[in-house]
């Protein structure tokens, strides 16, 4: 059973300079199949599918609009925090990632699925978690 960050994370995230575009970010996460993307410029941001539509084109912001305008600079969590503590981050922020910091390097990304499936994996988040993507 885990019991910490890093047996849950999702390695390796992909990451895009804040000096790209909302399409540039778009166009990667159709890429990866992914629902969000970690945006690096002194220091780390995400920006998730969601952002694109709520924070951009929702009020009339187009393709070109610089990432940085749709970003949040994220809450963050390390590889040895409990899953427990994760899940309380998420709560009290109320975001579904977290980026996962070793030495202000992100290695990876746990969602709020990832717990589902690791908590209760007979929820439905944990289904649809686990399911394979739609493409």
């Amino acid at each position: 059973m885990a019991t910490t960050v890093a047996d849950v994370v999702t390695p390796d995230p992909l990451t895009i300079e804040a000096t790209g575009t909302v399409r540039d970010a778009a166009e990667l996460m159709r890429a990866g199949n992914i629902d969000d993307v970690i945006v690096v410029e002194d220091g780390v941001g995400i920006v998730t599918d969601r952002d694109l539509v709520v924070r951009v084109l929702a009020i009339g912001g187009g393709s070109k609009v610089p990432l940085r305008q749709a970003c949040r600079g994220p809450v963050t969590v390390g590889p040895t925090e409990s899953i427990e503590r994760a899940a309380q981050l998420m709560s009290e922020n109320a975001v579904r990632r977290l980026p996962v910091i070793v030495d202000d390097v992100v290695v990876g990304v746990v969602s709020i699925g990832d717990l589902a499936v690791e908590r209760d994996a007979d929820s439905a988040l944990a289904d649809i978690s686990a399911a394979e993507p739609n493409t």
